[in-house]
């Protein structure tokens, strides 16, 4: 058998091997950054943002809502007195489920769940032949693909690449077609618009093959709200709040603050404004409905002063996150965080920027990872290997968040005993009987001696994991829909393109 052979065949078995579909769990306490003076001292200043110099809001409904919840609204700005915020976000739930089309694919938001999201929203990808290009359908529709088949990835957070070969006024409902047909994981559609929320919420109740009462009792669809930051709410992510949290889907405010950019260059002056930003946007969740879900989104990071680039894996990255979490634990709302690096290659710096930023969403007790696998240059492109390494972060990440094994058994005392001084214990029972279970094995790292690692080729990581990818999609297979369902969405998605979709201006 050559050695490509043997390679493909050992890349299959570790691809069949890996672990089930499961989400980790917290089993470790969340690092606080500050003490609970300090954060408190955070907390107020936030509050002091929202009453002294207040947030725009560009939507005349949601201004409305407002006024009738009793801030003040003076034109398009709105004041918010610290017991009403308080006592809206009190409302949120900390704990609850978002539902996938297949049952198994259920994911618990909140408590000590941890839930992974692919890399969405990037313009461009690069190919598996090294290709930097637009993003396309088939380019997309390979991402939903790998997505499905890399079990530490939940959920879909958007789309993994932007097809803009699909216009922009049908784009959103051949993409959720594409996305309930080829996954059965949860999916998010996109707030840009009343009727694109609309086709979203109809086609999720769809795949799923429910009723309205039932879609509405079982958050099926999350969408992600930023902040226009500093201080604003745009019209378009205003209508993502009316319509999701109307339907009791999940709804995550997320600020983008860039410390030296759209906030201020201190970590600490920055967070208060993401916090502020965060909280006003919750408190409408909760005056359009109560209870409804959501999670509070920290995004904060900084920018490189000599070219003003958005810096990402950074330490400041880190210690944001870690102040977001701890401000979210104070409200009892779900957190979010991000899996994120600005490298242009699937090299050492895009590898150590995700690992600085991961740390800093599972230390500071993030929920829900949002980008967690494939996201590359700041969000400017997205990657298949990349999508692949990171899966096996996340793999690496669950298996240290596993309890220690503390049973008389894992002690060890009567093999070591058996195996007594000078010996080994590669050949014991006690070895023999574990080894499968043992340890992690990874998907692309290669642990071989020198000798050996030149003699197969050589392999890189990016090698390594082009190659996974490659078996991934090879070995892919569309998860079962009822006809039924496919055939519905189906003509739900022709019916509305030959309406003509939805307005655009162009």
């Amino acid at each position: 058998m050559s050695r490509r052979r043997e390679r493909t065949k050992r890349v299959r078995s570790i691809v069949a091997d890996q672990p089930p579909f499961a989400q980790a769990r917290r089993r470790l306490p969340p690092t606080p950054l500050v003490s609970e003076d300090e954060l408190e001292s955070i907390h107020r200043a936030s509050l002091r943002v929202l009453a002294e110099t207040g947030m725009d809001f560009l939507h005349p409904d949601a201004l409305r809502l407002l006024r009738g919840a009793g801030a003040k609204v003076a034109g398009e700005r709105v004041r918010f007195d610290p017991e009403m915020v308080l006592e809206y976000i009190s409302h949120a739930p900390a704990e609850f489920t978002l539902y996938g089309r297949n049952p198994d694919r259920n994911v618990h938001i909140g408590g000590d769940w941890i839930t992974n999201s692919a890399v969405a929203s990037a313009p461009n990808y690069v190919n598996l032949d090294g290709d930097r290009k637009s993003g396309d359908r088939p380019g997309y529709q390979d991402f939903l693909r790998l997505g499905q088949m890399l079990n530490p990835i939940h959920v879909f957070g958007g789309f993994p690449v932007e097809p803009v070969d699909l216009h922009a006024s049908i784009r959103h409902l051949e993409c959720a077609y594409d996305a309930h047909t080829l996954t059965d994981k949860a999916f998010h559609i996109y707030s840009l618009g009343k009727q694109r929320n609309l086709d979203g919420l109809e086609m999720a109740r769809i795949s799923r093959g429910i009723d309205h009462e039932t879609f509405e009792r079982e958050p099926s669809l999350i969408t992600i709200i930023n902040a226009s930051s500093p201080l604003r709410f745009d019209h378009p992510m205003l209508e993502g709040i009316l319509q999701m949290s109307a339907r009791n889907q999940v709804v995550i405010v997320t600020p983008f603050t860039l410390a030296g950019a759209m906030a201020p260059i201190t970590i600490a002056g920055a967070i208060v404004q993401q916090n502020a930003e965060a909280l006003a946007g919750l408190v409408l969740t909760q005056v359009v409905r109560k209870g409804s879900p959501v999670m509070y989104g920290g995004f904060t990071s900084n920018v490189d002063m000599r070219s003003g680039s958005p810096a990402f894996g950074t330490p400041e990255y880190a210690k944001a996150a870690l102040l977001g979490g701890q401000l979210t634990r104070r409200y009892g709302i779900p957190y979010r965080s991000s899996n994120v690096s600005a490298s242009n290659a699937v090299d050492a710096q895009a590898g150590y920027e995700s690992m600085w930023a991961l740390w800093g969403a599972i230390t500071g007790g993030a929920h829900f990872i949002m980008h967690a696998a494939g996201w590359m240059e700041g969000g400017l492109h997205a990657s298949y290997e990349k999508m692949v390494i990171d899966a096996d972060l996340l793999n690496m990440v669950a298996k240290f968040l596993e309890p220690l094994d503390l049973s008389e058994d894992a002690l060890a005392v009567d093999a070591i005993a058996a195996v007594g001084p000078a010996g080994h214990f590669f050949g014991g029972e006690h070895t023999q009987s574990r080894y499968t279970d043992a340890f992690y094995s990874p998907m692309v790292s290669d642990w071989r001696n020198w000798e050996s690692w030149t003699e197969g080729g050589s392999p890189d990581a990016r090698s390594r994991a082009n190659a996974v990818a490659r078996s991934v999609l090879a070995d892919y297979e569309k998860p079962p829909i009822e006809d039924a369902i496919e055939a519905e969405l189906r003509d739900y998605v022709d019916r509305r393109v030959a309406e003509g979709g939805v307005e655009t201006d162009f």
